[in-house]
């Protein structure tokens, strides 16, 4: 759910005037975001804290005296007086300083930035020492490759609208406490949003939009369907990919490690004659590869579910691409589509509003363009079209939007700028047909697999201790056993 600035302090308004202290919630505040930055910073390391005069700052003392007992080298950064600061801030500052110094750590430990300048109820350009530090704060992450993780909202950020004033901090990570706020589902914000984290806490908030949400453990745990301890291989879903040219064998290869790694039973790539020993040399042991010979239905009637489109090429016959239209919209079987199939689609327009119900379309910016003559903002966009072709469409992005007729517009939040490479649209596919041949709703797989591929890159970066630019779609198929993991244990961010 999205709620506006006003809701939120028009909420915690009621909540604390009735008499219940605000010093337990910045507490349980504060401990969240700390366990939310020990998931992305296992090892203590050095950590920058702008503090506010206002309870946004005494979140970020709370988070600075738990970092202080794991071992964090902790510098505070004030802008105002003693005086000036809130008697609540005041508190947790003594609080922090009651603990005991550790010793320096090594050096080339991980360096983080904290904003807790200013909370939801700023407004405005920046201005004096207030502009002083969040330039601060913009320069250490820069020059510094710093990870700056933002209190509840960016300073500088409209937590309404997410446009930025002039001097907003630009956060890798946004701790958002207690709901989301409206502002962060924008376009314009997602620079400064950043990865998208929920802290929550029990404040009833009225009327909130409902109409779009955001990805979160919390509303995809409940999704995932746990196994019977007799299920076997057949029950666990049988996946057909059809994927790969001469040329793109690793686009097939990908989608199919995809599919394995995140649960399919059985694997089937139909490729082409002339890349099958390529492919069956490489692929994954698991994976049954197969010759195909062109797009004919009645190859792929055993399948749960067919992935159809990476790698495939566009240059076909004529008749070839009759076979694969009258596929993509005659067979029963679920289907993912992407790649190659979403352009070879876009050739016959007509065809997208014949489609079953029960197809996940999964195009990136260039292939929706394509698509659709539409423009817009990503929610409205993908929402319009979902419901004007009738299917569930992911419209990749740094800010994956999902959309099925009757269900809310879900947007990713896990993910990092190491996955702007090739391949990963390929093993999300692999991955969504998996989630879907396993019994999950078109819907709720492109959900599940989009935050499951997000996680699996934060999960390779941090175990294999990588930059993000050395990142790659093979090492993110094969941390989905990881990021699944997470995803089914509380706690997770």
């Amino acid at each position: 759910m999205l709620v506006t600035c006003q809701q939120i302090s028009e909420a915690e308004t009621r909540l604390f005037s009735g008499g219940v202290s605000a010093e337990p919630y910045m507490d349980e505040a504060g401990r969240q975001c700390a366990e939310a930055i020990r998931q992305f910073f296992p090892e203590p390391g050095r950590a920058s804290v702008f503090c506010g005069k206002g309870n946004n700052g005494g979140d970020a003392l709370v988070v600075a005296r738990h970092l202080k007992t794991w071992g964090w080298q902790i510098e505070l950064h004030f802008l105002q007086s003693p005086e000036e600061r809130s008697p609540l801030s005041r508190k947790k500052l003594a609080e922090f300083d009651a603990l005991e110094d550790l010793p320096p750590g090594p050096d080339g430990v991980p360096h983080i930035i904290v904003d807790g300048l200013l909370g939801i109820g700023a407004s405005g350009d920046i201005r004096g020492p207030m502009r002083e530090a969040t330039d601060e704060i913009n320069r250490l992450r820069d020059g510094n490759f710093a990870t700056c993780f933002a209190i509840d909202i960016p300073t500088g950020l409209n937590g309404d609208t997410g446009v930025p004033y002039e001097g907003a901090v630009r956060a890798d990570v946004t701790l958002s406490i207690t709901a989301t706020k409206k502002g962060f589902a924008a376009d314009e914000a997602v620079d400064h949003v950043g990865r998208l984290v929920e802290i929550q806490l029990d404040i009833p908030i009225d009327d909130a939009d409902t109409g779009v949400r955001f990805l979160f453990p919390s509303n995809l745990r409940p999704r995932l369907r746990r196994r019977d301890f007799n299920m076997h291989k057949g029950e666990a879903g049988r996946v057909a990919i059809i994927a790969g040219s001469k040329g793109f064998s690793g686009a097939a290869i990908l989608t199919a490690l995809g599919a394995s790694r995140s649960g399919a039973g059985l694997t089937t790539l139909y490729v082409p004659d002339e890349i099958y020993e390529i492919v069956a040399t490489q692929c994954p042991p698991e994976v049954m590869v197969t010759r195909r010979s062109g797009f004919k239905e009645n190859q792929f009637g055993k399948a749960d579910v067919i992935a159809i489109g990476p790698g495939i090429g566009t240059g076909h016959s004529r008749k070839k691409c009759e076979a694969l239209h009258d596929l993509m919209r005659n067979h029963p079987s679920p289907m993912v589509i992407d790649a190659d199939a979403l352009t070879l689609l876009a050739q016959a327009p007509e065809a997208l509003t014949h489609l079953p119900a029960n197809r996940l379309l999964t195009p990136h910016p260039g292939e929706m363009a394509r698509l659709s003559d539409e423009r817009g903002a990503r929610i409205q966009l993908t929402r319009k079209l979902a419901d004007e072709w009738g299917v569930t469409l992911l419209h990749k992005g740094s800010r994956t939007a999902i959309a099925t007729p009757g269900e809310p517009v879900e947007l990713n939040t896990p993910g990092t700028p190491g996955m702007a490479s090739g391949g990963m649209g390929d093993v999300l596919t692999g991955v969504t047909a998996s989630l879907i041949a396993q019994g999950h709703s078109t819907h709720d797989a492109a959900c599940l697999g989009s935050w499951l591929i997000g996680r699996a890159a934060e999960c390779a970066m941090i175990r294999e201790g990588i930059a993000a630019e050395a990142l790659n779609a093979m090492l993110v198929a094969e941390h989905l056993g990881h990021a699944l993991k997470e995803l089914q244990t509380p706690g997770t961010y």
